[in-house]
């Protein structure tokens, strides 16, 4: 997972956390996310970046919608991702703000 985007890693976990999306539901978790408009030039590469790279897979709902989920590579990928991020914060607590600000 190291070679992708975070925008690339924010597209895995919305797929990750739901029962096989389709582009429009991807978009509007992401949307709801950044606070701003996805536009489908930047949304569809990079989900079809991420199928290319074997890590989700693309189906036919119909003829004018897609559903995608995480292969099972892409479980792994994100359960690593999970577990090496993990390792930076304690059980869930929240981070120390103040320690980054004193660091600066």
């Amino acid at each position: 997972m190291h070679d992708l985007t975070g925008f690339q890693r924010d597209l895995l976990y919305v797929i990750a956390g739901e029962d096989d999306p389709h582009g429009l539901a991807i978009k509007d978790e992401l949307e709801d996310y950044y606070e701003s408009e996805i536009h489908h030039g930047r949304l569809y590469p990079n989900l079809d970046t991420l199928v290319e790279k074997g890590i989700v897979d693309k189906g036919e709902v119909d003829r004018r919608t897609n559903y995608y989920a995480l292969t099972q590579r892409g479980e792994r990928e994100v359960e690593a991702r999970r577990e090496w991020e993990a390792q930076y914060f304690d059980d869930g607590e929240d981070l120390d703000v103040g320690r980054v600000a004193e660091a600066e």
